[in-house]
């Protein structure tokens, strides 16, 4: 007899149509889940819940999810409160945003609201965002030159809301500005946060 007429040697071969391929066990949801997250973190630092939600959207059941995300967390693959300090970092550095905006950022990422509070007392005092609106200000100016003061007030205003910065600071700091390069017209009252930038 040969080995293809063994019923030893065919009954250990399932799932061909010739009856000679092996089968592929199928993988858990927790399988999946794991080889998902270490994909996505590859690519970048996520927050527990932008994994959550990615192993949503691919069908992976909540409770292989919160057991793959938890484990994560104790090895310390995901770190919310990591996230939050260097997003705080990397964004107000390059972008310039203030304390409000990475709070917006951070909020809609998933990261908790008492881990987004320490994150940004523990990267950004109040000497750096003044200090980073100051550096806004003084590159927006020169393109602000010869317009009246209302509309060059309101554009560096602009910039500076939205990029989170509070109305107080803003106006104080492109007073200074504008007193520093001679130019006294500062309006009385302060103009409202609506004139467009080229630079959002």
């Amino acid at each position: 007899m040969s080995e293809h007429e063994d019923p030893a040697f065919v009954g250990n071969h399932k799932g061909g149509a010739d009856g000679m391929t092996p089968q592929t066990p199928r993988e858990s949801p927790e399988d999946q889940a794991r080889q998902i997250c270490l994909r996505l973190l590859t690519l970048a630092p996520r927050t527990r819940a932008q994994l959550a939600d990615a192993l949503r959207k691919r069908g992976i059941p909540d409770e292989a999810a919160d057991e793959v995300l938890s484990r994560f967390e104790d090895v310390g693959l995901i770190d919310d409160a990591a996230f939050a300090r260097a997003w705080v970092e990397s964004r107000h550095y390059s972008r310039g945003l203030a304390g409000r905006a990475l709070s917006a950022e951070l909020k809609q990422r998933g990261v908790a609201a008492d881990e987004i509070r320490a994150a940004i007392e523990d990267r950004l005092g109040p000497d750096a965002e003044i200090s980073a609106a100051r550096r806004l200000i003084d590159r927006k100016l020169q393109s602000t030159r010869g317009l009246p003061p209302d509309q060059r007030t309101r554009r560096l205003a602009g910039l500076l809301a939205r990029k989170g910065y509070p109305a107080g600071l803003a106006f104080r700091v492109i007073r200074e500005a504008l007193e520093a390069e001679g130019d006294p017209a500062f309006p009385e009252d302060e103009p409202p946060f609506d004139e467009p930038d080229s630079d959002t």
